[in-house]
């Protein structure tokens, strides 16, 4: 028996890309059928040459089943009305003040930027992505909003925050099949008018509807930092990093926030994506994505393996068992054996596993079938399994692990284990050792 680090699993693929993909995406079509998302983009975003194209693939995804909620900014249109008034947007400690002549601009800004919205969503000509397709759209005062107020010593005017939303409005909005537009404004029971980050608006609207994503379009501009986050993120792993990355763009810092409280408010998982052309597609419709994932929990699962889980271990298996590197099991000793199997599993996928079969009178284990999926490699996945399997041998008073490999020799001694001889092995394992395989042994003591 013989193991991997990760070597060199090839996925099955077909000849066709086009074929290939839609079968991949498949599973997620399926899975998102029926759920509600919040999408939140800037005003730039709408006034971007390429906004239609953002539109049809919102359109596709609502033709998909998908629950929409659409809440946009408006900033640089915002700023464009106040510089043909001479005035611009003041912000202290980098949130903005609102005084009256900027709330007739930002009330100008998010009229337009809806209707703008609204007529792309009306679109339905023949020869393009909507030909035969036109959405419902509402909007409305689904927001109510109370003044920011006084915060040392500076008076933010009519800027608001987010006192509660609607949520049954905007639930019926969405069971008959409508797409809710939400603005970057709020109101007020007495009247006034707020503006708002739309950052606090998609949140506030993803909690409040027990929303099962809520994704941030980020602009190239500022998310060329990506390089600096991770592609999964953990919510109380956020205000670490907000901390040691100071000079983040505003616009990732709050949507980072928002996303971290999201999540600790229920929310599964918060997606930050680059407004790139198809990047939203291929957030929610392939298995790796495009962006940032926030979650409560790790995304990637660390678990013992179970029956059901026979099938995909096979599957990780296969390629390596048919060049030899590891020893063939049957679909029935699997099953027997799943129960000494653990695996990283990622939406559905067994990305990595690894087995522990021990010899308590011997005070040994062997670690066997120590493999990872050919396309995430370089993600710790062995080393992390292989630190699992060492936890569960210790647990079991187990003083020394040993492996069996023909061609993953350096990997083991890169990580403790010592050559050693076939005598050194469980005379119960020495008696069914292959040698027409002729594997080396390695030994680490715990």
């Amino acid at each position: 028996m013989s193991d991997t680090s990760a070597p060199k699993y090839t996925a099955p693929s077909g000849h066709d890309p086009f074929v290939d993909w839609v079968r991949q995406a498949t599973p997620y079509i399926h899975a998102h059928r029926g759920r509600t998302f919040v999408i939140a983009f800037g005003g730039e975003a709408v006034a971007d040459a390429r906004f239609p194209d953002l539109v049809h693939d919102i359109a596709l995804l609502h033709g998909l089943g998908i629950r929409l909620v659409l809440v946009h900014g408006a900033r640089p249109q915002i700023e464009s009305r106040l510089a043909g008034r001479g005035a611009q947007l003041r912000y202290v400690n980098g949130v903005r003040v609102t005084d009256a002549t900027a709330l007739a601009c930002v009330k100008e800004a998010a009229g337009v930027v809806r209707v703008e919205i609204e007529a792309l969503l009306s679109l339905g000509l023949a020869n393009s992505p909507m030909a035969g397709v036109r959405i419902p759209v509402v909007s409305g005062n689904f927001v109510t909003a109370r003044p920011l107020g006084v915060i040392d010593g500076v008076d933010y005017a009519h800027t608001g925050a987010v006192r509660r939303v609607e949520h049954r409005t905007l639930r019926a909005v969405l069971e008959q099949g409508a797409v809710a537009l939400m603005p970057p404004l709020g109101y007020s029971p007495t009247g006034e008018v707020f503006n708002l980050s739309a950052a606090d608006v998609a949140r506030s609207a993803a909690v409040a509807l027990g929303a099962d994503k809520l994704i941030f379009l980020i602009e190239d501009a500022g998310f060329a930092d990506r390089e600096r986050l991770a592609s999964n993120l953990l919510a109380r792993d956020v205000d670490r990093l907000l901390t040691d990355t100071p000079d983040l763009p505003d616009e990732i810092a709050a949507c980072l926030r928002a996303g971290a409280e999201s999540c600790r408010n229920g929310i599964r998982r918060v997606h930050l994506v680059g407004r790139r052309d198809g990047a939203l597609l291929r957030e929610l419709l392939t298995r790796d994505g495009s962006g940032t994932l926030i979650s409560a929990e790790p995304y990637e699962e660390l678990r013992p393996a179970r029956i059901d889980d026979v099938a995909g271990i096979l599957d990780l298996l296969r390629p390596l068992e048919e060049r030899g590197v590891l020893v063939r099991r049957s679909r029935e000793r699997l099953e027997t054996e799943i129960d000494r199997f653990v695996l990283t599993e990622r939406d559905g996928l067994v990305t990595a596993c690894a087995a522990l079969y021990a010899y308590p009178r011997d005070g040994m284990a062997e670690l066997a079938c120590l493999a990872v999926h050919t396309d995430y490699l370089g993600g710790r996945r062995g080393e992390r399994l292989l630190e699992h399997i060492e936890g569960l041998a210790r647990a079991r008073r187990i003083e020394r692990l040993f492996v069996l490999t023909t061609q993953t020799a350096h990997w083991f001694q890169e990580r403790g284990f010592q050559p050693a001889g076939l005598d050194s092995l469980p005379m119960e394992k020495q008696v069914l050792y292959n040698f027409q395989r002729n594997s080396k042994v390695f030994v680490k003591a715990l």
